[in-house]
């Protein structure tokens, strides 16, 4: 298998399909473009049907899209379980995983992930409202069905892949969270999902990049 990734330091999307990739334990390869630079567009569209990153090469087929690419390896590899196993749970998980994968358009905008960046955001209207959405989504889930460990769903499962990169948002900008009605619950899982040795492994390379775009190159 080879996954088609963008940028280490900014591609949300590529990171999603890639911690579960590293959750399966089977071997792949990486093609990373480099994003923002003159030549990417076409470089991507040489190699992914919608023109965007990611996509996995399986022998002579090409699955694109993080959740589709996530759900396929849910099914090709059950013993990774990459799915919560009770069924109520795994309907939730999916659905805080689609609400992630399609909604949020303010507080992408506004908190673009960015590895390196630190800083401190006040949010406007709109993404306050994204991060209250999200504190509201960790708190449930945590209570809910967090008794068995330190994710959302208590093991690991693909919605924490979707929401990895909402914590680098969170730490990235300085968002506090207690200012959103956290009691404590979503910054310990912020630290749990930073901490992830495969995380970790990914943002190491990250910032090992050199990921500035040339002057006057278009942004991607």
């Amino acid at each position: 298998m080879q996954l088609v990734i963008g940028t280490k330091s900014w591609s949300t999307w590529s990171l999603r399909p890639w911690l579960a990739l590293k959750r399966t334990g089977q071997p792949f390869e990486e093609q990373l473009i480099r994003l923002r630079w003159d030549g990417a567009a076409d470089e991507i569209r040489g190699v992914s049907p919608s023109g965007k990153v990611p996509a996995l090469k399986v022998g002579d087929e090409t699955i694109w899209d993080s959740l589709a690419i996530c759900e396929y390896l849910a099914e090709r590899f059950p013993e990774a379980q990459l799915w919560p196993a009770d069924t109520t749970a795994r309907a939730v998980a999916r659905s805080v995983t689609s609400e992630m994968h399609s909604g949020f358009q303010a507080l992408r905008s506004t908190c673009p992930m960015d590895l390196a960046l630190r800083t401190t955001a006040e949010p406007d209207a709109a993404t306050a409202a994204d991060v209250q959405r999200i504190v509201t989504l960790w708190l449930d889930t945590r209570r809910r069905f967090g008794a068995s460990g330190p994710w959302l769903f208590g093991d690991w499962s693909i919605a924490d892949a979707f929401h990895t990169p909402v914590a680098t948002r969170f730490r990235s900008y300085g968002i506090d969270l207690a200012a959103f009605g956290d009691d404590g619950t979503c910054a310990a899982y912020l630290k749990t999902a930073l901490s992830d040795p495969d995380f970790l492994s990914w943002e190491a390379d990250a910032l090992a990049e050199d990921p500035e775009p040339a002057v006057g190159a278009a942004r991607l």
